[in-house]
């Protein structure tokens, strides 16, 4: 858990807002001692903040990531569905606990499609990073069963990100001697998982779900103006450009 929350602080401050605001704390600092680079830091800070709030920013960022849309072909040589958690939403009051988050929602639905349109067994991957006392894993299982009517045979509950996804995964699955997967996840987040993937063994079908909408054309005021969805979007966008830099580090030094 200790490296968990070190790693996502660390994470936090590197990527919008984070850094933006570490920009403005430094500009007010020096604004008597050093006014000039003061000003430059709060004019950066600001316009930085204002840009990538901007839904039309987010969106276009995010599409940068994705793997393109389109529905996952039928391979008469995939053996499983791999899903990836996408985080929990603790202690919900209507549900009376923990249970899996808006993200992990979605991924879920599409691997339940993908089910019904395949007949393929189902792995869900997620741990407790947190120091949750029930796994992503199990959560994710609770809601394809119950929600869905879907069964799965394997879950992955010990991986605290994506790269321990892949490899409990590959352990899970190399005693039934499974290669080909389907792989389920956003679309923003396939680059790196796809990655990581490969490295580990698995023969990849992506199956990116979850795709950013948002066209060029027909634009509005509305895209320009910033809002909390431009500036999630952005930090996702930097969030896993440090990831997939940070992954092919590790498997370089590990190679």
């Amino acid at each position: 858990m200790i490296s968990w929350l070190i790693t996502n602080t660390l994470t936090a401050l590197l990527i919008p807002p984070g850094l933006l605001f570490i920009a403005l704390a430094a500009g007010l600092v020096l604004q008597r001692s050093r006014p000039r680079t003061g000003r430059g830091l709060l004019v950066a800070g600001t316009t930085g903040l204002y840009l990538l709030s901007m839904p039309l920013t987010g969106t276009f960022l995010l599409q940068q990531w994705e793997t393109k849309p389109g529905t996952a072909p039928a391979s008469p040589s995939a053996q499983a569905i791999v899903v990836l958690g996408g985080g929990r939403y603790p202690d919900a009051p209507e549900y009376s606990g923990d249970t899996v988050s808006s993200s992990t929602l979605v991924r879920l639905r599409y691997a339940a499609l993908l089910h019904r349109q395949t007949g393929l067994p189902l792995l869900v991957s997620g741990g407790s990073p947190d120091g949750s006392k029930i796994n992503e894993a199990e959560l994710m299982a609770q809601t394809l069963e119950q929600a869905f009517r879907v069964p799965v045979r394997w879950r992955e509950g010990r991986s605290a990100n994506t790269l321990e996804n892949a490899r409990l995964s590959r352990e899970t699955l190399a005693h039934e001697n499974i290669r080909r997967v389907y792989l389920v996840t956003h679309a923003w987040h396939m680059p790196r998982s796809l990655m990581v993937f490969e490295d580990a063994g698995f023969e990849v079908i992506p199956a990116p779900t979850a795709h950013a909408t948002g066209e060029t054309a027909g634009l509005t005021v509305l895209d320009f103006l910033p809002n909390i969805t431009g500036l999630r979007d952005s930090a996702i966008f930097f969030h896993e450009a440090i990831g997939l830099v940070w992954y092919r580090l590790r498997l370089l030094a590990q190679g």
